[in-house]
């Protein structure tokens, strides 16, 4: 088992197309190297960590850097450059980049061990926080959003944080999701301390607290029932008419093509639920199926509570899109003002970094 995490945040972006032009990228890895070799001379790895954690922290960060202030590519070019700011002095950091964005961020395992060989670092909690923090916001809480991006960042002593984004074809909005493995904390029932984002909507929320029975029967459910039987169940469910505000879609849920999964799942007898979420194969169709099933047919219903707790915004200085929670983010605007002020950057670069801070409210 890893070390415990802490689920810090969320944040509903819209999506933009494109990509940093070249120009704006190179400075963008100049000024993230800076302010980052301050922030851990001054801290440490582990408040970087802390930082990056903190979606406030995180968007005003991007800003400073030049990117879009509320477009969802801030996080992939942000993340981006904070990587290959870092590359060559990670040793001397302590810290560690790995993953990223679309095909990149399937190699995330493999930089992990990479790095943990050189470092004499057990690479498996690091793999296994990397792989379970996905499961959780890409499985366990079905929320509209498929994962795209994913960074974990880490230092030598084995601490973490992972930031990743998911979409919305729909609605057209990206959802970044951050974790910050601090403490011993559980990975499926209510991982987060904070969840940021502008609307709510339907979600089958399976890590929430009310979820816990539901957890518990869905795992008794996937070890105890014959998967044949488990096929016949779902085969009715599927063919009943749900009433039109039942969250959990049955469209794509196709009974037979679950038979696999299903018959392996009772095979390995998962412990509990997080093993179960982490068993290769489980995804959101297999869950969603087992949840109808606890609901249905055992009467033990999951949580359809939207994980978002907080409207999340980093808007101008009229508001728009809505309002902004000022006094959290000016605070994170300062913190990087101090060290923009203290990097080793050229007059003209340090003078556009503070500028941009100006124009965030910071005056």
């Amino acid at each position: 088992m890893p070390t415990g995490a802490r689920h810090t945040g969320i944040a509903n972006l819209p999506l933009h197309g494109g990509k940093a032009p070249p120009w704006l990228f190179e400075r963008m890895v100049k000024l993230a190297r800076e302010i980052t070799i301050v922030i851990v001379s001054d801290f440490g790895p582990d408040e970087m960590l802390q930082r990056l954690s903190h979606p406030y922290w995180f968007q005003a960060f991007g800003c400073v850097l030049g990117f879009d202030w509320h477009s969802s590519g801030v996080t992939t070019t942000l993340c981006g450059a904070l990587k290959e700011g870092v590359k060559g002095m990670e040793k001397d950091l302590g810290l560690f980049v790995a993953g990223g964005k679309g095909r990149t961020s399937r190699k995330t395992p493999a930089e992990i061990e990479e790095w943990s060989g050189k470092l004499s670092l057990n690479p498996e909690p690091l793999v296994y926080a990397s792989r379970m923090s996905a499961k959780v916001d890409n499985n366990a809480i079905q929320d509209g959003y498929q994962l795209y991006h994913h960074t974990f960042i880490f230092t030598r002593r084995g601490s973490w944080a992972v930031i990743q984004q998911g979409m919305n074809d729909d609605t057209k909005y990206a959802r970044r999701y951050h974790w910050l493995g601090e403490s011993v904390t559980d990975f499926v029932n209510e991982p987060h301390s904070a969840i940021l984002s502008e609307a709510r909507g339907a979600a089958l929320n399976l890590v929430a607290g009310e979820s816990d029975s539901a957890r518990a029967t869905i795992t008794d459910i996937a070890n105890e029932t014959n998967p044949d039987q488990l096929l016949a169940e779902l085969k009715k469910i599927t063919t009943l008419s749900l009433p039109a505000h039942h969250p959990i879609d049955v469209s794509d849920i196709h009974p037979d093509s679950l038979n696999k999964i299903l018959l392996s799942v009772y095979e390995r007898q998962p412990e509990d639920f997080e093993r179960l979420l982490g068993l290769p194969g489980v995804g959101a169709k297999t869950l969603r199926a087992l949840s109808l099933i606890s609901e249905l047919v055992y009467g033990v219903a999951p949580s359809y509570r939207d994980p978002a707790r907080y409207s999340f915004a980093h808007g101008g200085k009229d508001g728009f899109p809505y309002p902004v929670d000022r006094e959290t983010y000016d605070k994170s605007i300062e913190y990087l003002a101090k060290a923009v002020n203290k990097s080793l950057l050229g007059i003209s670069e340090k003078n556009e970094a503070v500028n941009r801070l100006r124009r965030l409210g910071l005056e």
